[in-house]
């Protein structure tokens, strides 16, 4: 074996070394029940801390889950770049993972990204190419396919909106998690942006109860404020959408979010992200309407990434 052959095994022995150390910074979030919400006593909702976990936000799964296999494949090494697009947090996480695996990160970002995010994404050493605020990750999504396309040997595309990763990941271990703690769960509640979390986590749940229902919730509007989630009746809708696995969808206004970022903060003293917000604004409204509902739902990421938007609210 030559010396060049055995510096590249060494090295791609090393790489999946890394990797699986990073496994156990990846999941295993706390369940809150958030007793401020119950409705008539009866029914509970409970939400998973997903900040509690590398990068500080759910996206870590789907991160970790899309470059463990581009890993194992052979398609993404250090010789590679890292491509995808993204409205922040799956960026965040591909940067945190990337570091620590020694792997460069690409990311084709909307332009009116949260300056927060913006400096993370910078202090991490990722490749940021601005695209159009007007046309979000939608138009993200486009340039980052054509740069694929033109340098097919330069980057590895992740494409998270394709990629059944991003799913797996939630079915491979959310749902398993959820369903340890709250065996009784009847309901389970989540925004769709990529649609990961909901596809991957509801196809998982209800393989281990078939009773247990699936509500996904959406922007009212195309113009909305809630970073990562999408309006599907105007969106590029994603390729690993399951557009038959909710029993039911609601629509979440901006302004039904920011109302209940500051309930949770003067009743729990936790300060949540638009997002969080909007998927305790569908939990309650589960509660709402069926009496004894055990729901449980997705605390996408904190506020720590938002705080422009947190000081205009509170």
């Amino acid at each position: 074996m030559s010396n060049t052959t055995t510096i590249a095994l060494d090295s791609r022995e090393l790489l999946l070394e890394r990797l699986d150390k990073l496994r156990s910074l990846i999941g295993n979030t706390s369940l809150y029940h958030f007793k401020s919400l119950t409705v008539d006593g009866k029914s509970k909702i409970f939400a998973k801390l997903e900040w509690e976990q590398l990068s500080k936000s759910v996206k870590a799964r789907a991160g970790y889950e899309i470059i463990a296999d581009a890993i194992h494949q052979n398609k993404l090494n250090e010789n590679k770049i890292l491509l995808d697009a993204t409205s922040g947090n799956t960026g965040i996480a591909y940067a945190e993972i990337g570091a620590r695996l020694g792997i460069r990160v690409a990311l084709c970002l909307p332009e009116n990204a949260s300056k927060e995010r913006k400096q993370i994404l910078e202090s991490l050493g990722v490749e940021i190419i601005y695209t159009s605020k007007f046309e979000g990750t939608d138009g993200a999504q486009a340039v980052a396919r054509e740069l694929a396309v033109k340098y097919p040997d330069k980057y590895f595309y992740a494409d998270q909106y394709r990629n059944p990763n991003n799913w797996k990941a939630h079915y491979l271990h959310t749902a398993q998690e959820i369903f340890d703690v709250v065996p009784g769960i009847s309901h389970f509640v989540a925004g769709l942006g990529t649609t990961g979390t909901f596809v991957g986590t509801g196809r998982k749940l209800r393989e281990l109860n078939p009773d247990i229902k699936l509500i996904s919730l959406q922007p009212d509007s195309a113009l909305h404020g809630l970073e990562g989630w999408k309006h599907l009746e105007t969106a590029i809708v994603p390729k690993i959408y399951d557009a038959d696995l909710a029993d039911e969808n609601y629509e979440v206004s901006t302004e039904e979010a920011y109302e209940m970022i500051r309930r949770i903060f003067k009743e729990e003293g936790l300060l949540l992200s638009p997002s969080s917000a909007a998927n305790l604004v569908g939990a309650k409204r589960v509660a709402e309407n069926f009496e004894g509902a055990i729901i449980v739902t997705m605390l996408p990421d904190n506020a720590d990434k938002y705080s422009e938007v947190i000081k205009k609210i509170l």
